[in-house]
């Protein structure tokens, strides 16, 4: 009898992007809250920051922080752009 091999579900490539989207999703929650704006347009901005870049790339470890730390991340980029 074959034994099937058990994959944890956090190991599939389709599982971590949408926990990654989940936890996109309540960044800009939190971002929006923060600059007083719609989530939407803080979605947007979030998405075109070097942050958002950064937790995409696994290589920076920013996507084990917390979504707080992230937003705090992405808030001090937007002041030193100023």
């Amino acid at each position: 009898m074959e034994q099937k091999k058990f994959e944890i579900p956090e190991d599939s490539p389709i599982i971590q992007e949408i926990i990654l989207s989940n936890r996109i999703g309540a960044i800009a929650v939190d971002l929006a809250e923060r600059l007083d704006i719609e989530p939407l347009r803080a979605l947007q901005l979030f998405y075109e920051s070097k942050t958002c870049g950064d937790l995409h790339d696994k290589s920076t470890g920013l996507y084990l922080y917390g979504n707080r730390y992230i937003a705090d991340e992405f808030m001090i980029e937007i002041s030193n752009r100023q």
